[in-house]
């Protein structure tokens, strides 16, 4: 009987200090309420959330109306590719887009300056101040997560300075575009802006012992100079909590999955990261597997990476170079894009003439410019409509690899599969 007399004693002072306590809040409520109106303070406006995660739909960037999409480009390169990244960057240029390109640590200060120096000073790129550097330079290796660290960084980098751009590709300096960038717009108008040309496999096969479950250490984390990753001798077991997938490592991703990767409002993708920062070859993973375990994005994806690639059977760590051989296969993929070329490689010479139509100065050709003056000074005065395309037959070569994936029987049993 002792308890039961103990809980009387507490019981009531308990019960009267919370009737008290809720009559002194709700008088300093309507104290304040009264206060506040005879002030005739005007309302204060209303403040986003400071953190994303406790209202990520603020933070999607609202569905562009233009009829021709804008593509914002990522073009990297190392030690000795910056005349390769100003061809391939002049090839791909269109007013009407986004560039941004970047030089890793492994490349000199004078390559990296050289490069810096062409961006602030090519006459198109002052006039539409539409190209980048990505002036920090990080350290890129393609078997650790530093690609990846790289590629959300310069993604970063295009979110916060170019607002209305629909999709983003990856590209190298040993890509190189097999259609015009007229064809590439033309083609993409007429197909919905939230699909996402990612190729992938949740069949990982070999990969889960010899990339899943070993632990690696990139130096190029931390390191200024570039080496080979760290091998931890202890295994790891697959991740219960998400599927992985991989692929290839180059894509078209829209800009509402980019967003969803930078924001990461629920999580995912920094899990996703955080398992990947000691996965070997993370590039062929990271994206793959975060676009195909959210529900959001799953269904959006295209099982396709828009490129010509030549490997070995099984793939080795790096395709073929392309050459001159490969030119008929290059054209009769109908993909955009091709890799890997070597510096110089004549067949790029050959892609320039027949595909590209190169003028003298070497952009191509295209109605935002006139094309009667060789001086690009004189043909300030000739620019056009930037919209106003001019597609030929890169673009019907394109249409028909877009047509064909989007109408296949298989299209809908290829999400994430």
């Amino acid at each position: 009987m002792e308890p039961s007399k103990n809980r009387k004693k507490w019981f009531l002072p308990l019960i009267l200090s919370l009737l008290i306590s809720t009559f002194l809040i709700l008088l300093s409520i309507f104290i304040s309420s009264t206060s506040s109106s005879q002030h005739h303070h005007p309302p204060l406006p209303k403040e986003l959330p400071r953190f994303v995660e406790s209202n990520p739909k603020l933070r999607i960037s609202p569905t562009l109306t233009t009829l021709v999409p804008k593509i914002a480009y990522l073009i990297s390169g190392s030690m000795g590719d910056v005349d390769s990244i100003k061809r391939t960057l002049k090839v791909l240029y269109h007013p009407w887009n986004y560039y941004a390109v970047h030089l890793d640590l492994e490349a000199s200060v004078r390559e990296r300056l050289e490069l810096a120096d062409f961006v602030k000073n090519e006459a198109w790129f002052v006039r539409f101040g539409n190209v980048k550097m990505v002036v920090k330079a990080n350290l890129v290796t393609y078997r650790g997560p530093t690609m990846v660290a790289n590629t959300l960084h310069a993604a970063a980098i295009l979110l916060n300075q170019a607002p209305d751009w629909d999709w983003f590709i990856n590209l190298s300096a040993s890509d190189y575009p097999l259609v015009t960038q007229d064809d590439l717009l033309h083609t993409l108008s007429s197909i919905p802006r939230d699909l996402n040309f990612i190729e992938h496999t949740s069949d990982i096969g070999w990969k889960e012992y010899h990339r899943a479950k070993p632990v690696i250490l990139d130096p190029g984390l931390y390191s200024v100079n570039k080496s080979d990753v760290f091998w931890v001798s202890e295994k790891r077991n697959l991740p219960s909590a998400y599927k992985l997938f991989t692929g290839s490592a180059w894509m078209m991703l829209s800009r509402p999955f980019i967003e969803y990767c930078i924001w990461g409002w629920d999580n995912l993708p920094r899990i996703v990261l955080m398992y990947y920062a000691n996965f070997l070859s993370s590039p062929e993973g990271y994206f793959h597997t975060v676009i195909c375990n959210a529900d959001e994005f799953r269904n959006t994806t295209v099982n396709h990476d828009l490129h010509f690639i030549s490997w070995d059977n099984p793939p080795k760590q790096h395709p073929h170079f392309l050459t001159v051989h490969d030119y008929p296969r290059m054209v009769d993929s109908n993909t955009p894009f091709a890799r890997k070329f070597g510096r110089n490689e004549p067949v790029l010479d050959k892609i320039d003439t027949e595909l590209l139509g190169l003028n003298a100065d070497g952009y191509v050709p295209s109605r935002w410019f006139s094309q009667a003056n060789s001086s690009i000074n004189k043909q300030y005065s000739g620019i056009r409509n930037i919209t106003d395309l001019m597609p030929g037959a890169g673009a019907e070569r394109l249409g028909r690899l877009i047509n064909g994936l989007l109408s296949a029987e298989t299209f809908q049993a290829n999400h994430c599969s």
